[in-house]
């Protein structure tokens, strides 16, 4: 089994590495730095909460003053050295080592204000100190605003509460250890750090109590009943402190001499002689770490759990970010190449049905281009009065003998002409639907999601592709129509009826009958051959659209876009791959902590059970 320094230790610098790494405890749960123990420290005012930790790891480095002192958090890591000089570290100034606990206090001071200003606020956010000393144990302290019962002038009506609901923030959470700090000169029943304690931990299972000012009460009286837990029993044993008195703090005495001078206090007194091998500051200290050790060894399956849990969530959110890429240009390449196969899926996907959209070109064909050729006016154009203009010009000044051939190929060719409109609307119709799938694809592919600049790259190259694809499929339509126009259907003509219409009304003349009704068979002929070449291009406009632009789209999208970024150096591609740098922050971060819970998971798993 692991030692009890290694496994603790290991502990601490799990936490530090949190701290570092912004992934650390504010009161609020969730994150790996508040899965793991720690002592949160709990007194009303001027209940010698500071003293205790003063003693604790044996330099005398908080704030002073009356009132309340500490009105932010301040989680204090300590870490055992085997030897060396002592320093301390905060996180807001990591590269700034504090050999000077006197600088030390200041530090704490001056940070205090700058959250909270010079006025008696507090604020929730903590102060992250670290120790370094061959005279601590491994431990994690966190030491919390004084509980007050009235808010004095400069505070918010509210302090009251707010310092309650912020301390229960630390100890309701379940892998909190309460150190509930009482002064001994007071009714134990009216300890505010007792009563906050036992709402969250009614059992007592969490807490560990401390009488502190014991040389400071009644004289006659003592705190036997209390440290023996007949006055109010806990499940841990209480610890009695005598801390520096402010004779020995003007006189600066150090904490080494105030630690003899304790346990000289205890092992003379008549009252507590008996319980001194079981008070003071050390024993303390090696006590929490003792119970510290064993919560953690308890708390490892569920501890592994909640941190293979986070890696899951991690790599899940790494994935939905995008990898980090490599440096090099091939990486970079390969990347956006990746990214663009990512989007053509996509594309193709809403073409061949997979997605919605594609659904549209079949709507152009079915709906808008039947509808745009019932549109044309071939009724007009083909009206007795204007094929008689017509044929007219075509015969000039020698009209026809039999039929007006001439006559017949203008109408044809006029009427075939009115073909090219609803032609290239079909055309510029699938373009634009292409165009929005194209939209909708960059939209959709989430790997692209990270590159703005590579979205509006491979939009810009899309399109410019559409534009090629929508001039061959114009190309193509015309040509239809024209083909259509430069060779007509012989055996059409040939199959229609040649005898003249039979008299209708024998008060008509016959030439003028004649003439009308030759005019109509003419206009009736055309429709006819018009009609035949209109079901013909209604099937074949919807071929050469698809085969000039829907096909060309699925094969050959970004087939210049590739060869374009295939040419491309290094620092072009780069510019290609530029993210959002908020994003790149967030997936940095989303790194450095999967690393960190990996390494964590490793490292309790082999110590733990070594």
């Amino acid at each position: 089994m692991a030692t009890m320094e290694s496994l603790i230790g290991l502990v601490n610098r799990i936490q530090r590495a949190c701290t570092v790494l912004g992934d650390h405890g504010g009161g609020g749960g969730g994150s790996l730095w508040e899965a793991l123990p720690s002592v949160a420290v709990v007194g009303g005012q001027s209940s010698g909460k500071s003293s205790v930790l003063e003693s604790i790891v044996g330099r005398d480095f908080l704030p002073r003053g009356s009132g309340i002192v500490t009105r932010r958090p301040l989680v204090l890591q300590l870490h055992k050295t085997d030897g060396g000089q002592e320093y301390a570290e905060f996180l807001h100034a990591p590269r700034k080592r504090f050999n000077d606990f006197a600088a030390v206090r200041k530090e704490i001071a001056d940070e205090t204000d700058r959250i909270t200003g010079k006025t008696k606020a507090i604020s929730n956010v903590p102060i992250h100190l670290s120790i370094y000393s061959p005279h601590v144990v491994n431990l994690t302290l966190i030491d919390l605003p004084g509980l007050t019962k009235v808010a004095v002038e400069g505070q918010a009506e509210s302090i009251v509460q707010d310092i309650e609901n912020m301390v229960r923030s630390y100890i309701d959470k379940p892998n909190s250890i309460i150190l509930a700090i009482s002064p001994a000169n007071q009714d134990i029943a009216t300890s505010d750090a007792i009563k906050i304690a036992r709402d969250v931990d009614p059992s007592g299972d969490r807490t560990f109590g401390v009488l502190t000012k014991l040389d400071l009460m009644d004289k006659g009286t003592n705190a036997v009943d209390v440290l023996e837990g007949r006055q109010y029993r806990l499940q841990h044993p209480w610890v009695g402190i005598v801390n520096r008195s402010q004779a020995d703090i003007n006189k600066n005495v150090d904490m080494l001499a105030a630690r003899h001078k304790e346990k000289e206090y205890f092992e003379s007194s008549p009252d507590y002689g008996h319980l001194a091998h079981k008070m003071g500051a050390e024993y303390l200290a090696k006590l929490l770490s003792q119970h510290l050790e064993a919560v953690i060894r308890a708390k490892i399956p569920s501890i592994i759990a909640m941190i293979n849990k986070t890696i899951d969530e991690i790599e899940a959110e790494l994935d939905r970010l995008g990898r980090p890429i490599g440096g090099d240009a091939g990486a970079q390449l390969y990347t956006i190449l990746d990214m663009c196969r990512a989007f053509d899926r996509v594309f193709k996907e809403h073409l061949d049905g997979g997605r919605p959209g594609g659904d549209r070109i079949y709507g152009v064909f079915d709906h808008q281009l039947p509808a745009a050729l019932k549109k044309l006016p071939f009724d007009k154009h083909l009206s007795s009065q204007n094929v008689r203009k017509v044929i007219s010009e075509a015969d000039g000044y020698q009209p026809h003998l039999i039929a007006p051939e001439q006559g017949y190929r203008r109408l044809i060719d006029s009427s075939l002409s009115y073909f090219k409109g609803p032609a290239e609307a079909s055309v510029d119709a699938v373009h634009l639907v292409l165009k929005e799938l194209v939209r909708r694809s960059i939209a959709a592919t989430e790997e692209l999601k990270r590159f703005p600049t590579l979205q509006t790259d491979i939009a810009a190259a899309a399109n410019e592709s559409l534009e090629r694809f929508r001039e061959d499929g114009r190309k193509t339509v015309l040509r239809l129509v024209e083909m259509e126009a430069s060779y007509l259907t012989v055996e059409f003509f040939r199959k229609l009826p040649t005898e003249p219409d039979k008299v209708a009304d024998k008060n008509t003349p016959v030439s003028d009958r004649y003439q009308d009704n030759h005019l109509r068979r003419i206009g009736s002929n055309v429709s006819s051959y018009i009609n035949m070449v209109c079901e013909t291009l209604r099937n074949t406009i919807p071929k050469a659209v698809v085969h000039c632009q829907v096909k060309e789209a699925k094969r050959n999208l970004l087939n210049r876009f590739y060869a374009h970024v295939g040419g491309k150096e290094k620092k072009q591609l780069s510019a290609m791959l530029d993210e959002d740098p908020a994003l790149m922050e967030k997936r940095d971060a989303l790194v450095k902590k999967l690393e960190l819970y990996k390494s964590a998971r490793n490292e309790i798993d082999s110590v733990a059970w070594k």
